[in-house]
């Protein structure tokens, strides 16, 4: 969740952080992580922290996904939004530079809401992947699932941020993690070719993930609207339906913008 004009947060007053840049890591022209010092908010993986600056004198107030594990730097995986309200300035801060966050974490994109299964599959687009790299980085998904997929889906393959990281995760996962990059544009060596949902249609995803989605999958969707209309309806094609309160389902969204 990124660059999205952000409601007043309702406990704005009650908690103000102030943040300093520690550190940025760039992967490609503008896509970044920034991590920042003074946070020590507790949160779920998949919530997200509104941040706040005072930018010609108007207060402007964006949401963003939270990328670290809870109880590290506050760390935030963000593309730098042309003539964006509030991503370009976080562009242009040099380490000490600061913010603020207001209020308390909020979003109900955590596993907790997910009901039980044997496989769980995490789709994100570009910078969608930032909640499910929280939750990996904190261990909850190979604890409560048998496999866990993990889907990166970006245009071109300098895209594909924390690849090293998530290639590593795999690695030590014996098998039970799944990294699965793919990209649109890009031909890249070990990296699927051509829009998710294009290898789903084909049976490439699949093939690449080791298992099917099926009645024993949950299904997490993070990133662009258009993704996840389009995955819902081929998941709603298979007999996989949107989790709801009171019906339980398969599936789970997170749109950004």
């Amino acid at each position: 969740m990124e660059e999205r004009p952000g409601e007043q947060s309702r406990d704005s007053a009650s908690q103000t952080i102030p943040l300093r840049l520690q550190r940025r890591r760039d992967f490609a022209p503008g896509l970044a992580a920034l991590t920042f010092d003074g946070w020590s908010v507790a949160f779920r993986s998949g919530q997200y922290c509104s941040l706040v600056h005072d930018i010609g004198g108007e207060r402007i107030e964006r949401h963003y996904s939270i990328a670290s594990r809870p109880g590290d730097p506050l760390e935030l995986y963000i593309v730098c939004v042309e003539g964006g309200a509030l991503t370009p300035t976080l562009f242009a801060m040099a380490p000490g530079d600061g913010l603020r966050c207001v209020g308390a974490p909020r979003g109900k994109f955590t596993l907790e809401k997910v009901p039980a299964g044997r496989d769980l599959w995490l789709v994100g687009t570009g910078t969608g992947l930032a909640p499910f790299l929280s939750m990996l980085r904190a261990g909850a998904p190979l604890a409560r699932f048998e496999r866990v997929v993990l889907v990166h889906t970006v245009r071109k393959g300098e895209e594909l941020g924390y690849r090293e990281e998530l290639e590593a995760m795999q690695a030590a996962s014996a098998g039970r993690l799944r990294y699965v990059p793919t990209t649109s544009r890009d031909e890249v060596p070990g990296v699927l070719r051509g829009r998710v949902t294009e290898a789903l249609d084909d049976g490439r995803l699949e093939a690449a993930a080791g298992c099917a989605l099926g009645a024993d999958s949950q299904i997490m969707l993070c990133g662009n609207p258009a993704m996840l209309d389009d995955m819902k309806a081929r998941l709603h094609d298979r007999g996989l339906e949107l989790h709801r309160p009171h019906r339980p389902g398969h599936v789970h969204l997170e749109k950004y913008w």
